[in-house]
């Protein structure tokens, strides 16, 4: 009869301390060395330069429209009428729309990432894994464009027929009432679509995760008689979980600035906030806003969608800071 480990093994298991950095304890003396030492450095400390210029850059740009329209009221405001006297400008219903179809799609996406990325390294024959990793790898090749005809043509009538059965079974609750009785171009269409994008994302960098870790530790799960799911929930997800949360950082940013997929498959609404009601056809994102408005922009109102590229960009770097400071956190060995 095989003997069940007990929780503290398992988890002891996945925290055992990682070693400690190798630092240059002198600096490199051979000119080669020097030469790839700059270059390095340089390297690390240019995203930094980039990330300073661009911001700059936008916010030169974007001065003139948080100047006439006001920090707060700009980012939080509703309504944006370029023809109006004065003109209006504000983004608030864009930007609560980008979070809100980022967040349902970074929740329907992750599962099945990592459901996928399990199967792919632990479960499949090395044939069908080898089989799944071109085509996941594959779907994240996809240009966004090409989704967004997708999610038009093919997909938003099948969302929309499963959006009614929510409204249908479940109409009681908020979230899935529809006053109008429209289920098309709804938030609801817009974070499936984006699901069906960053799932691959995810995947591949899970997979990747999983596929580096010490097979002798699962091994010594299993010896001790653990079962896939404890040794999946105790062992091999702590373990990874850095890496996980690395994947969906990099999922969140490309969710957040999704332009034409969700263009295709949203119908913004930019005088009133839709807080909850997924399944009507109203929302918002920045991106989607951007490509809505800047081919027909005068100056006053370019400067406004560079003002909303800066908070969108501002929200992206907050969100993913406080990302990273949980994970720092709740893994205190990593910072080893």
């Amino acid at each position: 009869m095989a003997i069940q480990p007990s929780d503290s093994t398992l988890e002891g298991m996945s925290n055992e301390v990682a070693p400690q950095r190798l630092k240059l304890r002198s600096k490199p003396s051979r000119t080669a060395d020097k030469v790839f030492f700059a270059v390095a450095k340089a390297a690390g400390y240019s995203s930094f330069v980039l990330v300073a210029a661009i911001l700059f850059f936008l916010m030169l740009r974007a001065w003139p429209a948080f100047e006439s329209q006001g920090v707060v009221n700009f980012i939080f405001g509703a309504g944006w009428n370029s023809t109006s006297d004065p003109q209006i400008f504000h983004m608030g219903p864009m930007l609560y729309g980008s979070l809100l179809i980022a967040a349902i799609g970074v929740a329907l996406a992750v599962p099945m990432a990592i459901s996928i990325s399990y199967f792919i390294a632990f479960m499949a024959p090395t044939r069908v894994a080898k089989i799944a990793t071109v085509i996941v790898d594959l779907l994240a090749a996809i240009p966004s464009v090409v989704i967004g005809l997708w999610g038009l043509g093919v997909f938003s009538p099948v969302a929309a027929e499963w959006g009614r059965m929510l409204s249908e079974s479940l109409g009681f609750i908020p979230v899935f009432s529809n006053a109008v009785d429209i289920f098309l171009r709804s938030p609801f269409i817009a974070s499936l679509v984006i699901a069906v994008m960053i799932v691959p994302i995810i995947s591949s960098i899970t997979r990747e995760i999983f596929s580096q870790m010490d097979q002798e530790i699962i091994k010594g799960a299993m010896a001790l008689g653990g079962t896939r799911e404890s040794i999946f929930r105790k062992v091999i997800l702590p373990t990874a979980s850095g890496g996980i949360v690395g994947g969906v950082l990099l999922a969140l940013g490309r969710a957040m600035g999704e332009t034409v997929a969700i263009f295709f498959v949203l119908n913004l609404t930019f005088d009133d906030y839709n807080w909850f009601k997924i399944l009507e056809p109203s929302g918002g994102a920045v991106a989607s806003l951007v490509l809505a408005r800047f081919n027909e922009a005068l100056d006053t109102e370019l400067s406004a969608l560079l003002a909303a590229g800066v908070v969108l960009f501002v929200v992206t770097l907050i969100v993913n800071t406080i990302a990273s400071y949980i994970v720092a956190k709740a893994q205190p060995w990593r910072k080893l």
